[in-house]
C-alpha cells in the first residue's frame, strides 16, 4: 500500500474587485479613439451610405414590378443622368449632395444654385447630355452585335431623357427654358398633357408633376422673373438654346435608330 499524504489545504487568494464603471470608461475611450483616427473614413461611408438607401430601395421595388433585368436597366439610366448633373455642380465648384432616388417617380441631385443663369441651364442639361452618350454606346453595342437587348436598352435610355427635356418645371427642360424664355413654360404644359395621353401615363404621376410645377408657372403668370435672368445676354440665350435643340436631336436619332433594331424576331425576349 503506498503511502499518501495528507491533503494539504491553501489559501485562496484574493480576486481583484471587478469596477462596471472602470470598464465602461475604458471602452468608451476606446471607441473615442477609434473614432478620432478614423474621422475621415466614417464620415465618407456615411456619406455614401446615406443616399445609397434610395438607391436600394427603388431597385427593390422595379425588380417586384418589372423583373430584375428591367429594374436594373432604368436604374442605370437614372443613375447616369443623375450622375451628369452631379458632375457638373462639381465643375463649377458648388457644393453638392449625391443623388437621391424616388421610386417611380425618378431621382434628383440637390445642390447650391449657380448665380449665372446660363450655368444653372448648363447643369440642368448636362443629365440629358450624359443619357445621350449612354443611350449611343448602347446603340452601337447593339449595331455591332445585332443584339436587341442593347437595342432596347438606348431607347429607354433616350426616351426618358427626352421626357426629362419637356420645356416645363420640375423637369430639367423646364430649368434649361427658363434661361431662354420662361412664358415657353406653358406651351411645355400643353406636350406634356398630349405626352401623358399618347403614353397612357398615370393619371397621379400627372398630377405630382403638375403639383411640382405649380409655383413656377404662378410666378411667371404674375410677371416675377428671376433676377439672375438679368445677365442673361442675347449671346447666352442663343447658346443654351442650341445646346437643347442638339441634346433633342441627338436624342430623337437614337430613339429613331433603337427602334429600327428593335425589329420582331420568334420567340425573342428583350427584357
Amino acid at each position: 500500500m503506498d503511502y499518501l499524504p495528507p491533503p494539504h489545504h491553501d489559501e485562496p487568494e484574493p480576486q481583484p474587485v471587478r469596477r462596471p464603471a472602470g470598464a465602461l470608461a475604458t471602452a468608451g475611450a476606446a471607441i473615442l479613439a477609434f473614432v478620432v483616427k478614423f474621422k475621415f473614413a466614417l464620415l465618407l461611408g456615411l456619406k455614401l451610405l446615406a443616399p445609397s438607401w434610395t438607391f436600394l430601395v427603388s431597385l427593390w421595388l422595379y425588380v417586384a414590378f418589372f423583373g430584375w433585368r428591367l429594374a436594373i436597366v432604368v436604374m442605370l439610366v437614372l443613375l447616369a443622368h443623375e450622375l451628369g448633373h452631379y458632375a457638373a455642380f462639381r465643375a463649377y465648384g458648388l457644393p453638392v449632395r449625391l443623388p437621391a432616388f424616388v421610386p417611380f417617380l425618378g431621382a434628383f441631385t440637390a445642390g447650391t444654385p449657380p448665380d449665372n443663369l446660363e450655368h444653372d441651364a448648363n447643369i440642368a442639361l448636362a443629365g440629358p447630355l450624359t443619357g445621350m452618350g449612354l443611350a449611343a454606346v448602347c446603340l452601337a453595342v447593339g449595331l455591332a452585335y445585332h443584339d436587341r437587348f442593347w437595342f432596347a436598352c438606348a431607347d429607354l435610355s433616350a426616351f426618358l431623357n427626352l421626357f426629362n427635356l419637356i420645356p416645363m418645371p420640375p423637369f430639367d427642360g423646364g430649368r434649361i427654358i427658363a434661361a431662354v424664355w420662361p412664358p415657353l413654360w406653358f406651351g411645355g404644359f400643353v406636350l406634356f398633357v398630349a405626352f401623358a395621353v399618347a403614353f397612357h401615363i398615370p393619371i397621379l404621376f400627372v398630377a405630382i408633376v403638375g403639383l411640382l410645377g405649380l409655383p413656377s408657372f404662378l410666378a411667371s403668370w404674375r410677371g416675377k422673373r428671376d433676377p439672375r435672368a438679368a445677365s442673361m445676354t442675347f449671346a447666352a440665350r442663343v447658346r443654351v438654346s442650341g445646346w437643347y435643340l442638339a441634346t433633342l436631336l441627338g436624342l430623337l436619332f437614337v430613339l429613331a435608330r433603337a427602334h429600327a433594331g428593335l425589329t420582331p424576331e420568334s420567340g425573342a425576349t428583350i427584357w
